[in-house]
Order: structure tokens, then sequence, then C-alpha cells
């Protein structure tokens, strides 16, 4: 007998999460909160896919009464009010990517950590590519994972990035091999505090047991003592000191000491990835990739192959003897230290965005001796000024575009400069999201 199934969200998530619904069998409603989208414009989406109505506006309890699940998208909060009016009804509530997981097969890695999880992912995912002949790469990375759920196969493998959001509203979810890269304040409009910021990231494992593994980075106080309190296999990584047990650095060499013997992996000097925190990436994505059976022959060959991905550092020109990278992936203060501590030399910064309440003074004192100006944009801006201003930074400039700021950094760039656009905020109210953020900077630079 078929489910009902209410899906919460019209954009790209929840539109992958209904054809698979579809593709299943059951029945979709489509819910978003916005009443002026048009139902005519989504219902086309799914012509001759099958049984699907869309509902928009307010949530009635009249509207579920024959509803058996909801699946919401990770951008929609669970304090929205429709929420409210589903536990009163006690339907059950699943995340993208747990309806994903319930219909998915083969081998699944988990990535998540507030920042490198895109670049981990897709490491991992080239890694396995090279071994294996089925490899799905989705989740937070771009691709939903309901839109590859049913291609997998029993001996398919699929590396998943997943978000706080999405580990919000789990139930059964396990990976065979999860990974929690770092912890720090971000989305703390949405989570309220940092101890249930953290309960969500570290519920990845929540249903792995003995038969799992879970890859943790030892450097972090958090994630080492919750090592300790968990079923799954622990395998830690560490850029800052030995490890007796694990993935960790000895100079400019990746090693792994295991069980009294000692493996070179590769010396960073080989890789095309910048900074300490790509070296952390690194560890993790081995350290999946063996768990996950991958030959370490291969494993060296495609980390050293390996670019940085699209809005995370990544290199856009030279102009005039400036050079210009695009770090609009930073989206809170701690990813755009890591992109400040991987510039070479003097740095012009771009920054400021929408408010996720985050704190900024460790990043504006991570400038010292090294950012010789910055350039402030979105709803931020004058918070950040503030900070910067305690701190006793005062080389500010605002600018009221992307193209205003791009070109107030080429006036004050010298040759052998940087200039490196890593806001430390979200895109939302200036941009869509962070891609397009990053592809209008790198249109502007390639204009100058």
């Amino acid at each position: 007998m078929s489910q009902k199934i209410l899906v919460a969200g019209s954009g790209k998530s929840g539109v992958a999460a209904s054809r698979l619904i579809l593709k299943t069998g059951d029945e979709v409603i489509l819910y978003d909160s916005n009443d002026a989208i048009k139902k005519d414009e989504l219902l086309n989406q799914f012509k001759g896919e099958g049984a699907i109505r869309v509902l928009l506006g307010e949530l009635r309890k009249e509207d579920i009464k024959e509803v058996d699940l909801c699946i919401i998208s990770p951008g929609i909060s669970l304090d929205a009010p429709f929420v409210s009016v589903l536990k009163e009804a006690d339907i059950p509530i699943w995340s993208e990517i747990q309806l994903a997981y319930h219909h998915a097969r083969g081998k699944l890695a988990a990535i998540t950590g507030t920042n490198g999880k895109t670049t981990t992912t897709a490491l991992t995912g080239e890694i396995m590519k090279a071994y294996y002949d089925h490899v799905f790469v989705v989740g937070n990375i771009g691709i939903p994972y309901t839109e590859e759920a049913l291609k997998t196969t029993e001996d398919s493998v699929t590396v998943a990035e997943i978000s706080s959001f999405q580990l919000e509203t789990i139930t059964d979810f396990k990976p065979n091999v999860s990974a929690i890269l770092n912890i720090t304040p971000d989305h703390l409009n949405r989570h309220k505090t940092m101890d249930c910021y953290i309960k969500v990231k570290e519920s990845i494992t929540q249903n792995q047991g003995e038969q799992e593994c879970c890859i943790l980075n030892y450097d972090d106080p958090v994630l080492r003592e919750f090592g300790k309190t968990i079923k799954p296999k622990v395998v830690y990584f560490s850029s800052r000191g030995k490890l007796e047990e694990g993935y960790c650095m000895e100079g400019d060499l990746i090693v792994f000491n295991h069980l009294g013997k000692r493996q070179e992996i590769v010396s960073t000097g080989d890789l095309k990835l910048l900074g300490r925190h790509n070296h952390e990436n690194v560890m993790a994505a081995v350290a999946i990739s063996m768990e996950m059976g991958v030959p370490l022959d291969i494993i060296k060959k495609v980390i050293c192959e390996f670019k940085a991905v699209e809005h995370r550092i990544e290199f856009v020109a030279e102009k005039a003897g400036v050079k210009y990278y695009n770090d609009s992936k930073g989206t809170n203060p701690d990813a755009a230290i890591q992109a400040i501590k991987a510039m070479p030399g003097p740095t012009i910064v771009i920054a400021g965005g929408y408010d996720k309440n985050s704190e900024y003074d460790e990043w504006i004192e991570s400038f010292e001796g090294k950012v010789r100006y910055m350039v402030l944009l979105g709803q931020t801006r004058e918070k950040i000024a503030e900070c910067a201003a305690r701190h006793g930074f005062t080389n500010v400039m605002y600018a009221e575009d992307m193209q205003e700021a791009v070109s107030v950094c080429a006036s004050y760039a010298n040759s052998g400069d940087y200039v490196l656009l890593s806001p430390a905020c979200a895109s939302w109210g200036m941009f869509r999201c962070y891609e397009e953020r990053g592809d209008i900077f790198k249109e502007c630079v390639r204009n100058l």
C-alpha cells in the first residue's frame, strides 16, 4: 500500500526527494510556506512522474490528515511554525539524507564538521573513483543524496558531505565510515548553543557499532574526548603533534602510525592544496579511503594530483603582479582564518555578508602581520568593522557590491600582494548562494 508523504521545501533538495518518492510508488504533497510560488511551474517539473500535489502557505491540521511521513529540506528550521503542526499530529519527520539512506545500497562514507567538508568529500570521492567502478559523491557538496540513491547497488560506494541541518532529523542513518573534521562556532542562529551544535554533529555516529569506523580530529579537544565514548572503531588524525596510533605530521611528511609500524603517506610539498587545514583534509580523506579498502598506492596518486575545490582557496588570476584567490566557501570565521593562514604574503581581504550570530575576534586577531586592508560588504560590515577597531585594525573600507570591492582591492594592492575573498559570513542577502558570490568575484577579477 502506498504512503502519502509530505515534502517540506520546494527547492533542489525537496524536488529531488519528491522524485525519489514518486519513483518508489508513493504519493507526494510538495509543501512550501511561501505562497508566492507558482504552483503550475512546480508541477511542470513532475509531468508524468506520479501522484503529486502542491500545497502553499500556512499548513493546517486538515491538510495532513492522511500524511504518513514528512521529509524536511535542510534549509528549513525545526522551529518553523508548520513543524509544530506535524509534531502535534505525531507525523514522523525525516531529513532528506535519511530518506536517501532508507533506499540506498552499497557502502557509505559520510563526512561532517564545521570546515573542510567539501574539499574532503571531493578528494575522497576522487580516490574512490580511482578504485571502485560505481561511485556517487552527494550531499551538501551540491548533488542531493536522494537524486542518486536509487542508482546505487550492493557494489557501489557513496561519499556524502553531511551538514548539521541534515543530521537533525536522522533515525537509522548509519555510514560504514563517518568523519567529523572539526567543530567550531557556526550556524548558532539555528542551533542556538554550541552544546546543541556539537551534539548534532556528533550524531553522525549514533547508529554506528563496532563494525563501523569514525575518523576524528585529535587536535579538536571536543572530538578527542568524544572518541573515547563511542562504539565504532576510532581513527584519529593530527596536524599538530605525533600520534602513536593514527595519521599525523612529521615535519613535511604525513605518516600513519599503527601497531608500532610507521608508514609514510606523502610529503606536503607534493600536494597541490595549500595550508595546514588542507593537510588535515588530506589526512581525513586518506583515513576514510584506507578504511574503505582502497590500496595506498592509488590513494597517493590521487592526493598528489588533486586540486583545490572551486570556491575554496581557489586561485583565480594574477593581475599586475597581484594574485587573487576565491574562498567564497569560507562562510564562518574559522574557515576564513584558515584561508588567511594559507596566503603566503601581504593580503587584502574582502569579507562580510549575512549574520549567523558569529563572533569575529579570533579572525581579526589572525590578521596580525599579514592583512593590510579589509574591504567589507553586506549586513555584517558595521559589526565586523567595530570588532576590528576594538583590536586596533582600522584599515577598513566599505563597498556596495562585489565589483566595487574588487576595484578597491586592485587600487590598493601592490605587486606581490594577495587579494582574498574569504567572507567569514554566509552569502544570503546579497547573493543566492556562496557559489554565485564566488562566480561574481571571479568575473570581476578577470575583467580588471
